[in-house]
């Protein structure tokens, strides 16, 4: 991978990862287009690194909240802070689950499945249709949302199926209030991002050469600078109803996924 494509690819996973049209579909049908090759390790190597970089954008953006979470773990006391920071782990449970049993067999499936993307694209699109319409949005988030929309994010491993367009849909939906479904959404991927970058350490899987340093680091900042921006205004977005005109975006994406990958075939 030279460092454009780098760039390319770093620039993709920071509009994607927040703005709900599936950083993961996206990176895949970028590398597929500019037909980049890469072995197994070198594809998870960056594909961390750039998951990382949002991560820490997520951080930067969230710091506040993100110590209110902190002081709920250690507060010893049924309060607010310490009832939010419950839901944000039972939330991550359902993705955890599925991730360790499922993530590599389903990344095997999808690899290269342009028109399977394309049909997730297509779901997604339709679930951003559906919540833009959503009439009653003014609940926070309770602990049965947390388990659904933490069923919502394990469902969204798929390649395709936007993390944030559907847990950001499903709470919409189930009722909350949108600024908090968008701010809920992008607090409980940090826990899920950072453990699975330890555990792909921790396992030997990502390994680096001083060839591939460079492109890394290209793609390292251009997520997390791009990213700091997506996240910044995401919450915005959401709050005033624009999520119609992400889900036209990915009904044309998915659209043109679908017949693109029928004309390669």
């Amino acid at each position: 991978m030279s460092w454009l494509e780098a760039l390319i690819l770093g620039i993709i996973q920071g509009l994607g990862e927040f703005l709900p049209i599936s950083s993961s579909g996206h990176v895949a049908l970028g590398a597929e287009l500019m037909g980049i090759q890469q072995t197994g390790e070198e594809n998870l190597l960056f594909t961390v690194v750039v998951h990382v970089a949002t991560a820490l954008s997520t951080i930067i953006v969230f710091r506040k909240d993100i110590v209110q979470i902190f002081k709920g773990l250690f507060a010893f006391k049924w309060n607010e802070e310490t009832q939010f920071s419950l839901k944000i782990i039972i939330s991550m449970i359902p993705a955890v689950f599925i991730g360790l049993l499922f993530e590599e067999d389903l990344d095997a499936f999808f690899e290269g499945q342009v028109i399977l993307i394309g049909f997730m694209l297509l779901v997604t699109g339709l679930l951003l249709f559906l919540a833009d319409r959503a009439k009653f949005t003014g609940k926070p988030v309770s602990f049965s949302n947390a388990v659904i929309i933490g069923i919502s994010q394990a469902i969204a491993i798929l390649p395709g199926l936007s993390r944030s367009g559907t847990t950001i849909s499903t709470s919409v939906l189930l009722g909350v209030d949108r600024a908090k479904a968008a701010r809920f959404s992008f607090l409980m991927v940090i826990p899920l991002i950072l453990g699975k970058m330890s555990k792909d350490l921790m396992d030997g899987n990502v390994t680096t050469s001083s060839e591939n340093v460079l492109p890394l680091a290209v793609g390292f900042v251009a997520a997390f600078v791009v990213g700091l921006f997506t996240c910044s205004i995401m919450i915005k977005l959401v709050r005033n109803s624009k999520l119609k005109y992400f889900s036209y975006y990915c009904f044309v994406a998915g659209t043109t996924a679908i017949v693109l990958g029928y004309l390669v075939v």
